[in-house]
């Protein structure tokens, strides 16, 4: 490969590209959440370390901080969710891998309408296979599902009411 000298042009990045940016925003994500669940550790000064650590780009950082800053605000109303959908296991005793994962799609199923619900789950799942112990991506998929049509039927119910 020779070097011609001219700069190579930027290009725009493609869809690929966003979503191995997006996975590693949700397993920075994950990371942080799991220390602070599990340590009490500040969360901006684990967010900040994970980041450094990870030698993240730009849009990483950024969608990570969105997502643990979403799941921080949210976490009552996500809890209450997983709780739903999964009754038989108190959330405050789910392994702290399947929980955090189940925060981080369960929020991006309520916020992040760009994320279709099938990518956010799938994710989960992934994420749940690779961390998460040996029946984790199971009870992570089944209890997202639970949320997704719950959501789903919510939003249903609203353009009904505003319909009317």
């Amino acid at each position: 490969m020779s070097d011609t000298g001219s700069t190579p042009a930027r290009r725009k990045p493609n869809r690929d590209d966003l979503a191995v940016r997006r996975h590693q925003a949700r397993v920075i994500a994950l990371q942080v959440l799991f220390e602070t669940d599990m340590t009490d550790h500040p969360l901006p000064e684990v967010l900040e370390r994970q980041i450094n650590d990870q030698d993240a780009i730009p849009a990483v950082r950024d969608h990570a901080a969105r997502l643990v800053q979403g799941v921080n605000e949210l976490r009552s109303e996500i809890d209450e969710r997983i709780a739903v959908a999964a009754p038989a296991f108190p959330v405050d005793q789910l392994p702290i891998v399947d929980r955090n994962v189940l925060r981080v799609a369960t929020f991006e199923l309520l916020r992040e309408p760009a994320v279709p619900a099938k990518v956010a789950i799938n994710e989960a799942v992934e994420i749940a296979k690779r961390f998460g112990g040996p029946n984790a991506s199971k009870f992570v998929n089944g209890s997202l599902r639970t949320i997704w049509q719950r959501i789903d039927a919510d939003r249903d119910e609203k353009k009904s009411e505003a319909d009317a």
